[in-house]
């Protein structure tokens, strides 16, 4: 019963939240001083309640999403456990009893293959993120425009493919509801924020190479993810792309309303400027679930402790046909929604209805005058057969 309560009152504060706003902050390894590693907490407050983002390097890059039922909860660190090989409890937030959801993202490995006929697939060394190199985010961090930067590389490259690139996780938190300006323009609300994927100079092992990036999603017993994928024949903000899709962690049973959610377009981009022609097919793998602990990701860890959790595997491949454009350009982009509740739907701006009005309405307006015309002209006739009468 506590578990439903909680649960629909989520959707109340996601639904207030994205209706009214949100207050918005960041702050950088709150209580540490060093910036030796990377925790960035966002904090977006609503007229009563609370949704936490807890970014972090520590281990694979991850993200923390905590929503509570207050306008004052908050985040609370201890760094001396955090950062030893034991990290469970050391990051809670307080009061404890104002959580009503939480769920974590861990982006695990980057896998690299290419296609080798008439073998196959060809796959090479998998990129571990857990054993990445971090940059501080905190020269990155923009207070104004509320997006930061994690950029790393392998602790070791021997082969070199790093020696003049990166991989980056750029996020974006909102204030309100709105678009991005950059394609694939995706659609969002103050429940939400912005994570852009780049992986920019990095040297390719093979002819053609592609790129898959796995992530793993942690949720709290009783609650499941779902993969979903929507068509739409309205591709004006992302010009030739008709497949959104989104990984949904559902309560029990599939009832109710989306409890959090992944959300992105079926494309990445080969530009730091994309536009229409710089598009690369995204595909999403088969959802399976894991078995085994948890991710090399410090703070989920520290968050959930080592119990129970269910953990769900997914696989974003970019290339296919198109696998020489990373050749060719050295860059990568690819741009995902994280939020709570139910992720945001487009629907038919003005302009599209507009032109749709005008297709299906200008053959009826034809139909009907011709109609008109053809019935004056019918009338016209059955009178002039008549003689006049003198």
């Amino acid at each position: 019963m506590a578990a439903a309560a909680g649960l629909a009152l989520l959707a109340l504060l996601a639904a207030a939240g994205a209706e009214r706003g949100r207050k918005v902050s960041m702050e950088y390894n709150p209580g540490w001083n060093s910036s030796s590693v990377n925790l960035l907490h966002v904090r977006a407050v609503g007229p009563e309640d609370t949704l936490h983002y807890v970014w972090s390097s520590i281990g694979a890059p991850s993200v923390l999403l905590v929503a509570t039922r207050s306008p004052s909860s908050a985040l609370r660190v201890n760094w001396t456990q955090l950062l030893s090989p034991s990290p469970a409890g050391a990051v809670w937030i307080d009061p404890p009893d104002s959580v009503v959801y939480s769920t974590a993202v861990v982006f695990t490995k980057l896998f690299e293959f290419s296609e080798a006929k008439p073998l196959g697939e060809l796959f090479y060394p998998t990129y571990d993120l857990s054993e990445f190199s971090w940059e501080s985010l905190n020269h990155s961090l923009n207070h104004t425009a509320l997006t930061a930067e994690l950029r790393g590389v392998p602790a070791s490259d021997p082969g070199g493919a790093f020696a003049n690139g990166s991989l980056a996780f750029r996020v974006t938190a909102y204030e309100g509801s709105g678009r991005a300006v950059r394609l694939p323009r995706l659609l969002h609300t103050a429940d939400s924020s912005q994570l852009q994927f780049v992986l920019a100079g990095v040297l390719p092992r093979g002819n053609g190479s592609r790129f898959v990036l796995q992530l793993a999603a942690l949720e709290p017993p009783g609650a499941q993810r779902r993969l979903r994928a929507r068509s739409s024949i309205d591709d004006e903000y992302t010009p030739s792309v008709f497949q959104e899709l989104s990984l949904v962690a559902e309560p029990p049973n599939g009832t109710g309303s989306a409890l959090s959610f992944l959300q992105w377009k079926a494309a990445a981009y080969g530009s730091p400027s994309p536009r229409r022609e710089d598009g690369v097919r995204c595909r999403a793998g088969r959802l399976r679930a894991a078995n085994g602990s948890l991710p090399a990701a410090a703070v989920p860890r520290a968050f959930f402790g080592d119990g129970p959790a269910a953990l769900s595997l997914l696989n974003v491949s970019f290339g296919g046909e198109e696998g020489h454009v990373y050749q060719e350009r050295r860059y990568l982009s690819w741009s995902v929604l994280l939020g709570f509740g139910e992720p945001p739907r487009d629907s038919f701006s003005p302009l599209v209805i507009s032109i749709a009005a005008v297709a299906l309405g200008a053959p009826l307006a034809v139909l009907l005058l011709g109609g008109c015309l053809l019935l004056l002209l019918a009338r016209r006739r059955r009178y002039s057969e008549y003689e006049p009468i003198n």
